[in-house]
């Protein structure tokens, strides 16, 4: 007869293993996935360009935003933060990045989506007074 030692050591050996073997598959299991996201962004209007005090810049403008991201959910993905950025340079700068839209999704049902007439995005550039 076994020690309640020697057979709780074999118990938990063999569901290591196991979950060992799980871990391995799903990870293989990732490298056939194969992504293909799309997405689509039109510029709808420039609203217009405002010169602020303190040398501040701000544009005004409305987009479409088209995409389907469903590709991007696998067993392993919980959410997705997607965002639409803008980059300019400026002779203080070489690359400057602003925010114009993001959006979490929580589920694969709502990765495709069309955001059609955008509310109206504004954006600041931060910078010193110039001689427009």
């Amino acid at each position: 007869m076994h020690s309640f030692g020697y057979r709780a050591n074999a118990v938990l050996t063999f569901a290591l293993t196991i979950l060992a073997l799980m871990c391995a598959i799903a990870s293989f299991s990732d490298n056939f996935n194969f992504p293909s996201p799309s997405a689509e962004i039109q510029i709808v209007g420039f609203n217009g360009f405002k010169k602020k005090p303190h040398g501040n810049d701000e544009v005004s403008l409305t987009m479409n935003i088209t995409a389907d991201l469903q590709s991007l959910f696998t067993w392993n993905t919980k959410q997705l933060f997607i965002f639409v950025a803008a980059e300019y340079e400026t002779p203080q700068n070489s690359l400057n990045q602003v925010s114009l839209w993001d959006a979490i999704i929580l589920a694969k049902e709502h990765a495709k989506f069309l955001d059609s007439d955008q509310e109206q995005v504004s954006f600041c550039r931060s910078g010193k007074q110039s001689s427009r």
